[in-house]
């Protein structure tokens, strides 16, 4: 079977952990198809599990807020031509590796009419900040998930639900629906407390970097214990810093990240889908900062933080300690016993035999 994760940050690759560990489990052959940090990721979890390289759709976004549409649009006949290829180099490894059926997660080009292929995604409604813009997306997305046999989305069923209108549209697409629950490579352990903050970065460059420099510019007078895990896997170079109470890691495997976050009052950290499956699965105190002009994120964190499910802050009024003391305060409603449906998975599985 082929799994293929979107190279936007590394929350789809990380999600792809739990659906590729219950297929080895039944001994289904899982092959990879990514490239560079989503690669380093998936070999890291799974040593030894071939991976295809295919190329990534290398999305960059803007530094400035007020342009990050525009240079998505920009890139757009990029994207294009990568879910063309896509298409082409799909045709061809289901011949060369024999692949029974395929699972994409938010790859449109991979699909063959010739094996069962399934689109994971929790924006079935995408959000660019126009309604009109939206609802010519909307009919593109469900034009490319209409050429799968499903659509999976890692979400809950009902109103308890992480995404709100994102995975819970009016509108759903034409093929079969399933709710996955909560796709998270963390497990829930009882750990003491040994940092006051775990700030966990992630997602495309430059924002990645310039959010890191606010933080570190800001950590000055803080004496209290805290853990910086830069999300850079292919990063060899430590951080030089002068803050004697700061631990840095460039990147941390699932159960090294698992036991820092556990041991941490409070989580900083984007607010992309992905930090929000794993905040919930281990049940922490959040504090999210969307990545600026990126309106996915900024509608979770909203969403998120009217069900006191965490707080927020935009990138640009960002102040470290006035947030960690309003997180100290608040009155948080973290879910417990979220999880990961694994009937989804078992039954497709069993209707493919």
């Amino acid at each position: 079977m082929l799994i293929a994760p979107l190279d936007w940050g590394l929350g789809h690759a990380t999600r792809c952990i739990p659906i590729i560990r219950q297929l080895q489990q039944q001994n289904i052959e899982v092959i990879v198809a990514a490239e560079e940090k989503i690669a380093l990721i998936l070999s890291e979890a799974f040593p030894g599990i071939r991976i295809l390289p295919l190329k990534g759709y290398r999305i960059r976004y803007s530094r400035d807020k007020k342009f990050f549409s525009f240079k998505i649009l920009l890139q757009l006949p990029k994207l294009l031509l990568a879910i063309r290829h896509e298409k082409k180099w799909l045709k061809s490894v289901i011949a060369q590796y024999h692949i029974s059926a395929v699972i994409s997660d938010n790859r449109f080009g991979l699909y063959n009419k010739s094996v069962p292929c399934v689109f994971i995604t929790h924006q079935l409604h995408i959000k660019s900040g126009f309604s009109i813009i939206d609802a010519i997306i909307q009919k593109l997305n469900y034009k490319l998930v209409n050429c799968f046999q499903e659509c999976w989305v890692p979400d809950l069923e009902g109103i308890n639900n992480l995404a709100g209108e994102l995975s819970h549209p009016h509108l759903l697409p034409d093929v079969p629906v399933k709710y996955l629950g909560v796709l998270s490579r963390l497990t829930k352990t009882n750990y003491s407390e040994k940092y006051v903050v775990a700030i966990i970065l992630s997602g495309p460059e430059p924002q990645r970097t310039i959010f890191e420099k606010i933080i570190l510019n800001q950590i000055d007078g803080l004496e209290e214990p805290m853990v910086l895990v830069r999300g850079l896997p292919d990063e060899k170079t430590s951080l030089k810093h002068p803050h004697v109470n700061l631990t840095v890691f460039n990147h941390l495997g699932a159960d090294a990240l698992s036991s820092i976050m556990q041991q941490s009052e409070v989580i900083l950290a984007r607010s992309g889908y992905s930090t929000i499956m794993d905040l919930m699965s281990i049940g922490k105190k959040s504090i999210l900062v969307p990545t600026p002009g990126q309106t996915e994120q900024e509608y979770l964190a909203d969403y998120l933080f009217k069900k006191h499910l965490c707080i927020t802050v935009s990138q640009e009024k960002f102040r470290l300690q006035e947030t960690l003391t309003r997180a100290s305060s608040f009155d948080y409603h973290i879910p417990e016993n979220v999880n990961y449906n694994e009937a989804i998975l078992s039954k497709w599985l069993k209707q493919l035999k």
